[in-house]
């Protein structure tokens, strides 16, 4: 029987359940990530499990998203996280070393492996034939325990790529652009995005892993390229050749649904404000004045194309009404680009060269000015997330924004004149790992004291739910709800990631100020939403932040993946509309009681929803797979998983 790359490898990892679309499995798994951002969380999630070491094969600790330090709580959580990965076996990549993404398909990625991460974006090492999901800490915490990943078995889109990209100035996010054009930010919820087809050989690999980086945008659980003699030699340069296996679907093999992308065909896109689904082409939308560009990030900082970027620059200057800053996405990158003179010539340019590091793309710094106009190329330009709300955020790739940075407005890049050479696989990578510390002995590990910074808290745990639930509606919604929405990030809220209490006090806050306050003093409540509930970013505080305050359902129309699961994690039930007309019925502080739930677990089903305050009643599904029902039970994975542990002890 054939197969796609998507169903043999996952083959390859079962432990239970059968490879049907819909259908709950449990899979092994090889790598997992953690970043400071979410990771915090997710080693205080292990610990709390009571176990000596992680018991996967390769275990990720990075410090890239919060290294402003402008108090006690950044650093000391980077010594915590140090500490910690060296207590319980894990890989640690200092502050410097690069953004977790790009340093991971550099120093560990593989064809074939199956890899979590505590970050949306993890999908970025499908570019070497890698399935990488993201998902909540608390998924990776159970994972490092030795659990496997339970996960409904998605779909497999198939996009077949012909053609060569019309080069220099069309890139690879112009074809993830393109796909979001055409499906939107949901439209790849449940699935796997699989790349095949004679396009494909025309990528490479870091090209291919700015694709399946910002795949994450369509809502999709991963995407992933074959692995070819491409990736042999991204491989070998990196000096991994030996982790390389030829890996690609069987010919004639089956796909769930199918698209083609003509690559021949494409021209420079920018997404619009706030959407990264509201994609246009940039002649559209050419003359309007640009306060700044941002360049780099994980979707777009690798060394060829970075060095593309300098070499436009090189004996220009920026505009002088904008400001440009570039961040290389690892040390590897930023090493070269200094070797090669790349980087003078970014500075001559009037480039500010940040750290390696997440930077503006998770609103750490660089807001820009009041009204302005924002170009980056990184993945996500929801509204607030680069610091103001007021600021208009278009992507576009990092060769457009350079031409943008330079004209001080939106251009057509292919009107410039400018000629440059964008390289394609590189023969050696530098490499030094001396930012990257290798795992403790179990001997050495065990003598190693986790230090605790003042700021890192315990972890609240949910109650079980009742079988009878009266739950004032405590906001109301529309779609497209994002992570970033209900939990913001940037240099305030993000340092107080370990500190639960703390950091419940912005729930909600960039969408309704009032929120915190009006449920300060109500045991329990309920949110409703429209569609797509969710999306964004994997941080699970988006989830533990509001059940801390309360939260104990969530009724919409659609849930985005992570956070769905996110909330089952802690103890939340994610309720959908049967009908969704009722969505417009129901309004803020309505008193809902929720009828029967107790029988509603652990497999799922429908509820009866009694709107006391309007007296009528209306459906909701609980749809539930595998041992969802029983996590709820339990209220929440983390108590599930101890009273497994402390049964197996």
């Amino acid at each position: 029987m054939t197969q796609n790359l998507t169903q043999k490898i996952i083959a390859a990892h079962l432990v239970a359940g059968e490879m049907t679309a819909g259908t709950p499995v449990q899979i092994r798994i090889d790598q997992t990530l953690t970043q400071d951002a979410t990771g915090t969380l997710a080693w205080l999630q292990f610990e709390a499990m009571g176990l000596d070491r992680v018991k996967v094969e390769t275990a990720v600790s990075y410090i890239d998203h919060n290294t402003l330090q402008t108090d006690f709580r950044n650093p000391d959580d980077h010594v915590y996280l140090q500490t910690v990965a060296a207590r319980y076996g894990a890989w640690f990549s200092k502050p410097g070393n690069g953004i977790c993404h790009q340093v991971h398909l550099e120093r560990f990625a593989k064809p074939g492996a199956i890899q979590l991460g505590s970050d949306s974006h993890t999908p970025t090492a499908g570019g070497v034939g890698a399935i990488a999901i993201g998902v909540g800490g608390l998924d990776i915490a159970v994972t490092m325990a030795g659990e496997p990943f339970n996960l409904r078995m998605p779909s497999v889109l198939g996009v077949e790529l012909t053609g060569e990209l019309p080069r220099p100035w069309v890139a690879a996010m112009d074809v993830i652009m393109e796909i979001l054009r055409r499906l939107t930010v949901k439209g790849g919820v449940n699935k796997v995005v699989e790349y095949y087809g004679p396009g494909v050989a025309t990528l490479s690999v870091t090209e291919r892993a700015t694709i399946t980086n910002m795949g994450a945008e369509l809502g999709a659980t991963t995407s992933i390229f074959p692995s070819d003699e491409r990736t042999r030699a991204y491989l070998k340069a990196q000096g991994r050749e030996d982790d390389y296996e030829p890996l690609a679907a069987d010919e004639g093999c089956e796909y769930d649904e199918h698209l083609e992308i003509n690559l021949s065909e494409l021209e420079p896109l920018v997404c619009q404000p706030w959407s990264p689904g509201d994609v246009v082409a940039v002649r559209d939308v050419l003359g309007k004045k640009v306060a700044q560009v941002c360049i780099g990030s994980c979707t777009n900082s690798s060394f060829p194309v970075m060095r593309a970027v300098a070499d436009i620059l090189r004996g220009r200057t920026v505009a002088e009404r904008c400001s440009l800053t570039i961040n290389p996405g690892s040390k590897q990158v930023y090493t070269m680009l200094a070797r090669d003179g790349s980087t003078a010539a970014m500075i001559d340019a009037g480039a500010r060269l940040l750290e390696s590091a997440c930077g503006p793309c998770i609103g750490m710094g660089q807001t820009p000015p009041t009204d302005s106009i924002s170009v980056r190329s990184f993945n996500r330009n929801f509204r607030g997330r680069c610091g103001d709300k007021s600021v208009a955020v278009y992507l576009a790739n990092p060769l457009v924004c350079a031409a943008m940075a330079l004209a001080g407005e939106i251009v057509d890049p292919r009107e410039s004149g400018i000629e440059f050479t964008l390289a394609g696989d590189v023969e050696q990578y530098e490499i030094r790992d001396n930012l990257l510390l290798a795992p403790r002995s179990d001997q050495e590990a065990k003598q190693i004291e986790v230090v605790r910074g003042p700021n890192i808290k315990p972890v609240p745990v949910a109650q079980p739910p009742d079988d009878q639930m009266d739950l004032p509606v405590a906001l109301v919604t529309g779609d497209n709800i994002s992570t970033d929405d209900i939990m913001p990030a940037g240099a305030k809220v993000l340092p107080l990631r370990s500190n639960i209490p703390a950091i419940s006090e912005y729930v909600y806050r960039n969408t309704d100020a009032e929120f915190v306050d009006r449920v300060r003093d109500v045991p329990a409540f309920v949110i409703i939403g429209g569609e797509n509930y969710g999306q964004g970013s994997s941080r699970e505080h988006a989830a533990i932040a509001p059940m801390y305050l309360g939260l104990r359902a969530v009724i919409v129309k659609s849930f985005a993946r992570i956070h769905r699961t996110n909330l089952i994690n802690f103890g939340v039930l994610p309720l959908t509309f049967a009908d969704p007309a009722d969505y417009d019925r129901l309004q803020l502080r309505d008193d809902l009681r929720l009828c029967d739930v107790a029988a509603a677990l652990p497999a799922g089903g429908r509820l009866k929803v009694k709107n006391v305050t309007q007296d009528y009643e209306f459906d909701v599904a609980l749809s539930l797979q595998g041992q969802e029902g029983t996590v709820l039970q339990s209220g929440g994975l983390l108590s599930l998983i101890k009273s497994k542990q402390d049964t197996r002890r």
